[in-house]
């Protein structure tokens, strides 16, 4: 008996121990990503998830981080390296994960970054990847403001593109407002971006 608890005690402080390392991994991490320092937080994230295999944040963060680093870079072959090994690590978060919003509203994101870049070469292979990805998001988690300000904005995006009025999808900028503003992530770690963005594009509606 007494050895019984003391296995279990063991294994608890174990596990606690673990915990701790992953928390202020995950915090050096975001701190890193927050002072803009992009390799050193994706490089930290990756480490985090190669002890965290059966944990798909890890690798969420690793394809978010680069995939925000590519918008706006000019250098196919760094957007190339940063957008390939965003679409790597989705791509094990999915199968980690799989039917999670929350991924499908990134991989969106990533093939928008590409877009962004040449919208050319990348617009006609990955639009039609991207209506269906953020259909998906849509039907499995409705009221997530991340699937329902994404979807918006993709949907704007391509209504100007084709010369189309933008106002019918104001309504759903403000609704993800909405959404932002009940909206409890699962844990410290879990996605909880995009309000800012949303309030943004709220005000370019107003105008």
């Amino acid at each position: 008996m007494k050895k019984s608890i003391l296995l279990v005690l063991l294994l608890t402080i174990t596990g606690i121990k673990a915990q701790d390392q992953y928390t202020r991994g995950m915090e050096k991490a975001m701190k890193l990503w927050s002072e803009q320092k992009i390799v050193d937080a994706s490089n930290l994230f990756e480490r985090i998830a190669t002890a965290e295999m059966d944990n798909w944040l890890p690798y969420y963060y690793v394809a978010m981080v680069n995939t925000t680093a590519s918008f706006g870079e000019q250098d196919e072959q760094k957007l190339s390296l940063q957008l390939g090994k965003a679409k790597e690590y989705i791509d094990i978060a999915k199968n980690i994960s799989p039917n999670n919003p929350e991924i499908l509203v990134l991989e969106a994101m990533t093939n928008t970054a590409w877009i962004a870049f040449d919208g050319a070469t990348y617009g006609m292979t990955l639009s039609g990847k991207n209506v269906k990805l953020y259909q998906e998001a849509a039907e499995l988690a409705p009221d997530n403001p991340r699937v329902v300000f994404g979807k918006a904005e993709w949907d704007m995006g391509a209504a100007r593109y084709f010369g189309k009025d933008t106002a019918p999808y104001c309504k759903d900028i403000e609704r993800s407002l909405e959404l932002f503003a009940t909206f409890k992530p699962e844990s410290d770690f879990h996605p909880n971006w995009g309000q800012d963005r949303a309030k943004s594009v709220a005000e370019q509606c107003k105008s």
